[in-house]
């Protein structure tokens, strides 16, 4: 997964229209399928264009080419909705953030997207314990138990034993990575707790990453030719597109429904890169997903579990 998705708190239907209709429900998944397709097809691009292009210009095109499939939404909500509320926390969110976007940006041409994607999935893992220390969420032991068992699945894609493990500077780069969209996962639920909205958010996050990474990648320019050019902007408006079809599809389902769906985007990755990358799924990273994608669902599931039992106590 290329980043985090705006996804609303779980007890948060109500507040984005109320009860989900089955038609609601059905266009929501698709939803869901279209923008893993989406992000799945930004990485393959970032795969393709990167070396020689240096990674805080991919950065940039990605936040800066990004704010375009916004303007519609700006221009029809008006520009007091995307006025930052709580800057501090877009501060936190923008620079966490920015730290998963760059090393996820940097791995990519260096390991398998397949097994990239593979590795975005652990996030939830690093997830529950931030969202103890910073959240104050209660976590029961089931919670713990499946995140120690999402961990032997991160074990099982990195093969570390296997003679096809992958390569340990990129993997430690991903995996830091993952902790980084955790952190601003963290960010985005409490500015959605405070009531920012996700245009907002998004937002602020592309604006604050275009202007970091251009002053960044001044040093390490490189003029794209046409084609670069190209693969550049595809990246950046697939990543667009994709956030605004993923948040609608948790405006017409329920998280519930639609959040385990997310996981489609292994297909897409595997399809990718094996058709368009040459780059064949190993058998232990198919077998460490299933473990890792079991353990995530769990995690929503219980997670899901304890706000219903907490509105239940304080309706």
């Amino acid at each position: 997964m290329a980043e985090p998705i705006l996804r609303p708190l779980p007890d948060a239907a109500t507040r984005l229209g109320g009860r989900h209709t089955r038609r609601g429900q059905l266009r929501a998944i698709g939803c869901v399928a279209l923008a893993t397709f989406c992000f799945a097809v930004a990485s393959m691009l970032v795969k393709l264009v990167s070396p020689p292009i240096p990674t805080m210009q991919v950065v940039f095109f990605r936040s800066a080419i990004g704010l375009l499939p916004l303007l519609p939404a700006i221009l029809r909500a008006g520009p007091g909705l995307v006025q930052p509320r709580h800057a501090g926390w877009h501060l936190v969110r923008s620079a966490f953030g920015f730290v998963g976007m760059s090393t996820t940006f940097y791995a990519l041409p260096r390991m398998a997207l397949a097994d990239l994607t593979a590795l975005g999935f652990a996030m939830p893992l690093f997830l529950t314990p931030l969202s103890v220390a910073f959240l104050g969420e209660q976590v029961g032991i089931r919670r713990v138990a499946a995140v120690l068992v999402g961990f032997i699945g991160v074990l099982m894609i990195v093969r570390p034993f296997g003679g096809d493990e992958l390569p340990l500077v990129p993997t430690l780069v991903v995996m830091a990575g993952t902790l980084a969209w955790a952190g601003s996962m963290i960010a985005i639920r409490r500015l959605g707790a405070l009531g920012e909205s996700n245009l907002a958010i998004v937002f602020w996050f592309a604006a604050s990453a275009s202007a970091v990474s251009a002053v960044l990648m001044l040093p390490v320019w490189v003029t794209p030719d046409p084609r670069e050019l190209v693969l550049l902007v595809g990246i950046g408006l697939s990543s667009g597109v994709a956030q605004i079809v993923m948040t609608e599809a948790y405006r017409q389902g329920e998280t519930t429904v639609v959040a385990p769906f997310e996981y489609v985007a292994i297909l897409w990755a595997i399809g990718l890169g094996w058709v368009v990358l040459g780059e064949p799924p190993a058998v232990g990273m198919l077998a460490g997903v299933a473990v890792l994608v079991a353990s995530g669902i769990y995690i929503l599931h219980r997670e899901v579990a304890r706000r219903r039992e907490r509105e239940a106590q304080n309706p």
